[in-house]
């Protein structure tokens, strides 16, 4: 098959195409910097191509011709704005509205998208607003008779090798003896990016996965202030942590929004954080998966190199 992969060359959407290759799809996959791609080229099934799908034209020529089309966009941080910041509205509401416009129009057989775990309209947040508007908009799309249909993931925080989560953790307890985190009592449920790429594989001819909205979490619920001291201990550098009162985290994330590339906490982040981040259902048969516990993987990758 031909298959887009949008955000492709991000964390998890380079899991999902080095297994699409494996199985011998072609693989398209655009890119804002061509760079960023640069180390998918190595597959021999994919190209690689700067292009900037916010553009109606340049997405319309990426979707025309292609069997599945997948969406791994997504950001952590905005400007602010009501309902949520500008930001999070082009990338989590305006771009997956069109991507799915573009399917529709050139009959695109499945379009499976990736949200987040705790989407919702009314969410304190405006990451988790605009998920779950973008959520909408899709529906609102497909809700017309055409071809194709769309699948919806909505993932926990996700980890593995290379991810933002773990591995941020580690890196600050290399550096402070103490760990002053806000909102370290919020619960959620990792899940491993490998178990994210086999839902995304095992629903692209599944007729039971049309339409549906599925949750992918781990085994194990735990606290943020948990998960960040196994990083620290599993990475060599165990730390005690401190839950920061929230006035004293919007502070903190206050003066990491002031500082130069993307802050390690945002204000945003932080409302995030005041509902718990964990599936209210078992993970579904549909998707033939057996979740991954944090103990199997992270330790291995955050062990320090010898």
């Amino acid at each position: 098959m031909r298959i887009l992969a949008i955000g492709g060359a991000g964390f998890i959407g380079r899991q999902v195409v080095g297994r699409l290759v494996a199985q011998g799809h072609v693989v398209h996959v655009p890119t804002r910097q061509f760079q960023h791609g640069r180390e998918l080229l190595v597959q021999p099934t994919v190209t690689v191509m700067q292009a900037d799908i916010h553009d109606d034209a340049t997405l319309e020529r990426l979707v025309a011709g292609c069997d599945i089309v997948m969406n791994f966009v997504g950001i952590l941080h905005s400007r602010e704005g009501q309902p949520f910041g500008a930001d999070f509205d082009r990338a989590h509401v305006q771009l997956p509205r069109r991507i799915a416009q573009a399917c529709r129009t050139h009959q695109v057989k499945r379009f499976i998208h990736l949200s987040a775990l705790g989407a919702d309209l009314q969410g304190p947040s405006g990451y988790l607003r605009s998920k779950a508007a973008g959520e909408q908009a899709i529906r609102n799309i497909y809700a017309a008779q055409g071809v194709g249909d769309f699948t919806i993931f909505r993932p926990s925080v996700v980890f593995g090798p290379e991810d933002k989560f773990m591995n941020m953790f580690a890196q600050l307890a290399r550096f402070l003896f103490v760990l002053p985190i806000a909102g370290a009592s919020a619960k959620m449920q990792p899940v491993y990016v490998g178990d994210v790429a086999s839902a995304v594989m095992n629903v692209l001819n599944l007729p039971a996965a049309a339409h549906q909205t599925y949750d992918l979490a781990g085994p194990r619920t735990y606290t943020l202030g948990e998960l960040v001291k196994l990083a620290a201990l599993w990475s060599g550098h165990p730390r005690v942590v401190v839950d920061l009162p929230m006035a004293l985290g919007r502070l903190q994330a206050r003066v990491f929004e002031c500082m130069p590339g993307d802050p390690l906490l945002s204000r945003d982040n932080l409302l995030s954080l005041s509902v718990d981040n964990v599936s209210t259902e078992p993970m579904s048969a549909d998707l033939n998966l057996v979740v991954t516990p944090l103990e199997s993987v992270a330790p291995i990758y955050l062990k320090p190199s010898t």
